[in-house]
């Protein structure tokens, strides 16, 4: 039968996933939307110079990390949910990164705006940036698996 096998991970793939990640969230964050982030966070100009001028490469490394941990997770949690869902390529990759989402992301992320006291579309950014990405992984991860 088909069972789930951490073996079964596409290593390759989950690389890419991870390169992937770190580029969406350049442009979600850069170019995109990065104006809108930075007012929303309160940070000023002279707050995101001293930031670059300091270096980013720990904290680069630590997400693009993070990103590779995410990318494995999503592979495993894709052939698992391919096996109960009964569905296979884009259809069981986009299933999974919603419910991932919506699960996971979503709960996790609402305590920025109940807690935190951060804006509501600050939230929608931070999970619009998770939704696009869990979309993309799981496109990449099932088509790929």
């Amino acid at each position: 039968g088909n069972h789930f096998s951490m073996g079964s991970v596409n290593y390759l793939a989950v690389v890419v996933c991870a390169a992937l990640a770190m580029g969406i969230g350049f442009a979600w964050y850069g170019p995109l939307f990065g104006k809108p982030w930075q007012k929303m966070m309160g940070f000023t100009e002279k707050d995101i110079a001293d930031a670059q001028e300091k270096g980013m490469g720990k904290s680069m490394t630590i997400m693009a990390v993070g990103s590779l941990f995410m990318a494995f997770v999503m592979a495993s949690m894709i052939i698992f949910a391919s096996t109960f869902m009964n569905m296979s390529g884009m259809a069981v990759g986009i299933n999974g990164a919603i419910l991932a989402w919506i699960g996971f992301v979503v709960p996790d992320s609402l305590g920025t705006v109940l807690w935190e006291n951060k804006p509501w579309k600050l939230w929608g950014s931070n999970a619009g940036y998770y939704l696009a990405l869990l979309i993309v992984e799981g496109i990449v991860l099932g088509l790929w698996s």
